[in-house]
């Protein structure tokens, strides 16, 4: 399965977005699709994970804020960002394998660029 994030875009703080992690196959039979991000001069790192069962897990900077959701009959994954803060600001990617540090994973697809201004 090939998943691709895509819904990113320039947005104030305060404001929202909604990011989209499409599946080339059934969402269904992934186990866990995870939202990782990467700013500039940083490590990537987790940001939200929803499970099969659907059962979240959240970094701690976005509780409250963000909200990981599936929709198998559409394939695709979502993270709705709301209360986006400037810090928010990086390149977002989604993968599958649950709550796993990004360096543990080889292979990524394109990410999506998210732009908070102050």
């Amino acid at each position: 399965v090939q998943l691709q994030a895509s819904g990113g875009g320039l947005v104030q703080a305060g404001g929202s977005l909604r990011l989209s992690c499409a599946a080339s196959g059934s969402t269904s039979r992934i186990a866990a699709i995870t939202w990782y991000r990467q700013a500039p001069g940083k490590q990537r790192e987790l940001v939200a994970a929803i499970s099969s069962g659907d059962s979240t897990n959240y970094a701690d900077s976005v509780k409250g804020r963000f909200t990981i959701s599936r929709d198998n009959a559409k394939n695709t994954v979502y993270l709705q960002m709301d209360s986006l803060k400037p810090e928010d600001t990086a390149v977002y990617y989604c993968n599958t394998g649950g709550w796993i540090p990004a360096f543990k994973l080889n292979s990524w697809g394109q990410g999506t660029q998210v732009t908070v201004s102050s």
